[in-house]
């Protein structure tokens, strides 16, 4: 009987093998690739936003000092805001130094930023925060800029700061001030002007607290719900004066704060106020719950001021410390030092309604 040939064994294959994949799982790479690049990650403050809000704050900025942007993006920050910053100008320094150097924001290169946060979907801004403008055309810009985030956000709260100048020294061209009182004032839901700028806005020179209260109405039936005069001297008394008509057509409710006469003057402190008063005037954080007070304009300015007293005082202090005559030159606010009593000031200076 011839013998059954059984095949020979194999010699086990010991070469290094590169695992293959297979059709599916090589195509299952390719469509989640696909998705991740689709699928960019989530802006985060957008997505799960701030209790208070988004900030797009259009104002000046200094490489060194507190001015501008650089005065109100901390302060809004510590009470819980994200905030956009774009600097109008980009100076070395604040102009009361011998010199400065610098570069100046243009309106096409404002629409360009804007531009390209919203082809990106990024224009959804609860708060607008603007301060000094140097220019007609910029303005003209920011003037387009509101209209195109409340194209987004209809219920957009447009806070203006019309820093012209101050006791009676116009700081900008003198056609500007039309297109504030033309175009700006209608649009603004709060304005936070001094003495010499309500002056401007209403054409009424103010010379006591009724023509203070006579010039809020007037600015109401233009436009804005909320406004704040900053500072008001009448006679040897610096007072604030807020007015809130909250609604049209009816009597506004108005109050008055007496301010203590600080024998210095500093730089930054109007951009600082308009911050804390946006900031507080929606929202303030308590062992880190937000309570708000959209409707108590009186509380936001007791806070405000009571913020910035202290701030203003620690300046004072500090110079005396280093040695420096705080009457001899403009001081630079001591804001990093202050940021507990922005978080949670001690209300020291109270809001008198008047009736």
């Amino acid at each position: 009987m011839r013998g059954v040939l059984l095949p020979r064994p194999s010699r086990p294959d010991l070469r290094p093998r590169t695992p293959r994949l297979s059709i599916v799982s090589r195509s299952s790479k390719r469509s989640f690739s696909r998705r991740l690049a689709m699928a960019p990650p989530p802006i985060l403050s957008l997505a799960l936003p701030s209790e208070t809000g988004r900030v797009l704050s259009i104002q000046s900025h200094t490489v060194q000092g507190y001015v501008g942007n650089k005065s109100a993006v901390f302060p809004l920050q510590l009470l819980g805001y994200d905030v956009d910053p774009i600097n109008s100008v980009q100076f070395s320094n604040h102009t009361g130094y011998p010199t400065f150097r610098g570069q100046v924001l243009n309106g096409q290169q404002l629409w360009d930023l804007i531009e390209g946060l919203g082809a990106n979907e990024l224009l959804y801004y609860t708060h607008l925060l603007t301060g000094y403008i140097g220019s007609v055309s910029f303005l003209d810009t920011v003037l387009q800029v509101v209209e195109r985030l409340r194209s987004i956000n209809p219920g957009l709260i447009y806070v203006c700061d019309p820093v012209m100048g101050d006791e009676g020294k116009l700081y900008v061209p003198e056609d500007l001030v039309a297109v504030y009182r033309e175009k700006v004032v209608p649009v603004a839901s709060m304005l936070t002007p001094n003495q010499f700028e309500v002056e401007l806005l209403t054409g009424l020179r103010v010379t006591c607290e009724r023509d203070g209260l006579e010039a809020c109405n007037i600015l109401h039936a233009a436009g804005p719900t909320k406004v704040v005069i900053t500072s008001l001297r009448i006679e040897d008394n610096l007072l604030l004066i807020g007015s809130h008509q909250k609604v049209k057509g009816q009597p506004p409710e108005q109050f008055k704060i007496v301010i203590p006469n600080i024998p210095a003057y500093f730089t930054g402190t109007g951009d600082l106020m308009t911050a804390l008063l946006l900031g507080w005037s929606n929202g303030f954080i308590l062992h880190y719950a937000v309570q708000k007070y959209p409707d108590n304009l009186d509380k936001a300015s007791e806070l405000a001021v009571s913020s910035l007293q202290a701030v203003l005082q620690r300046t004072v202090a500090d110079y005396e410390k280093a040695g420096f005559d705080p009457q001899s030159s403009s001081l630079e606010i001591r804001l990093i030092q202050s940021q507990d009593d922005i978080r949670s000031p001690q209300i020291k200076y109270k809001a008198l309604k008047y009736t």
